[in-house]
């Protein structure tokens, strides 16, 4: 893979590092403004309860999200980006536009799936 290549690929990673941590910093601020005195009646507290909880967890995945991309991050800079981590092949050009913070190679990643589905 050629520089011009990586330096698009860590924008990418960079641009979605960025969007995640924004995200992180506006449920901070908004969840840090909750008050249950400010709601009527119980089901407004259980609705809004939920909803809290829904963005815990959207904020939870995008920490293990977060986590994938600073290891992209970290192969980009050892040269080791764009390589299957099984097998050694190269990833290819469509899998790392659709995934970038993949490690392995298409072929590699159903066989993990169909051993994953097999155990149940």
């Amino acid at each position: 893979m050629n520089q011009k290549e990586l330096k698009r690929y860590k924008k990418v990673l960079d641009d979605s590092k960025l969007a995640i941590l924004q995200r992180a910093k506006k449920t901070k601020e908004e969840e840090s403004n909750f008050d249950t005195d400010d709601l009527p009646d119980e089901i407004d507290l259980a609705s809004s309860e939920y909803a809290q909880s829904l963005v815990f967890r959207l904020r939870d995945r995008d920490k293990f999200l977060l986590t994938k991309i600073e290891k992209a991050l970290a192969r980009i800079d050892d040269g080791t980006f764009g390589i299957c981590e099984r097998c050694e092949e190269p990833i290819s050009t469509k899998r790392l536009e659709a995934r970038p913070v993949t490690t392995l190679c298409i072929r590699c990643k159903e066989e993990q799936e169909k051993k994953e589905k097999s155990y149940g």
